[in-house]
């Protein structure tokens, strides 16, 4: 299981994803669910992914031959985010054409998700969420983040806090500290993380944070949140009937 965030906000857009994957307690491995596609001064995509290990890394393989031998199906051929979504969702496909019928003989479900943020030329940033059968939705103004993997931990929080006006510090403040409560209720998700962020009209990856279990301000936001939430839960009156009692 994994589970990885990507906000749409005003000020760009924020991404963040795990790095564990497991096949059961005993076999628990690192691996990252990041990609990013870019072109400095064009063009800024990044891909994160849940599910099948398996199909992650084909899609993304496929995207990047299709770069590098500039195909029409190229991302960087892509006048817009949703053309390029549309392409990622083709290239989904093309996997599942492949490989589906095999999964299913050894009893395996198809199942992978993907975010998928970016910007192309003087398009604003755009978010999307992509689905095993290559559909997709797109980020709004009333729902500006996405989750995928093990999402309902980390829910509250970004109900909560976000919205388009966030800044790129306090949306990634936000993330880590929804990541923070799923690690702590799912065993399944793990350190280190990949937090990213890219700032609107740049074009390019402003910063791209690995984090450890040494990262000091990581190992603030678990501290603070947590004493924070136990100081607002002892402020909070007791019902006055069970004192009555």
């Amino acid at each position: 299981m994994t589970y990885c965030v990507g906000m749409l906000l005003d000020a760009g857009l924020v991404f963040l994803a795990d790095s564990r994957t497991n096949a059961g307690v005993d076999q628990i491995s690192t691996f990252r669910k990041v990609a990013t596609f870019e072109r400095p001064g064009q063009c800024i995509m990044v891909l994160l992914s849940a599910g099948n290990l398996a199909i992650s890394q084909a899609l993304t393989s496929i995207l990047r031959e299709h770069n590098e031998l500039e195909t029409a199906q190229s991302l960087f051929k892509a006048p817009n985010m949703f053309e390029a979504t549309l392409q990622v969702g083709d290239a989904l496909r093309e996997v599942h054409r492949r490989d589906a019928e095999s999964l299913k003989e050894h009893h395996i479900e198809f199942n992978a998700s993907f975010i998928f943020g970016g910007q192309i030329g003087n398009e604003p940033p755009r978010l999307f969420c992509i689905y095993a059968a290559g559909n997709f939705i797109e980020a709004t103004a009333d729902t500006p983040y996405f989750q995928i993997g093990e999402s309902k931990y980390g829910k509250p929080i970004l109900d909560r806090v976000v919205s388009r006006s966030t800044s790129l510090a306090q949306g990634a403040k936000c993330a880590l500290i929804s990541m923070d409560s799923t690690i702590r209720s799912n065993l399944s998700v793990g350190l280190p993380l990949d937090l990213l962020s890219v700032q609107r009209d740049t074009w390019r990856v402003q910063s791209h944070t690995n984090i450890t279990e040494e990262h000091e301000y990581f190992k603030m936001i678990r501290t603070r949140w947590s004493e924070s939430l136990r100081h607002a839960f002892h402020e909070i009156p007791d019902p006055d009937w069970m004192r009555r009692s």
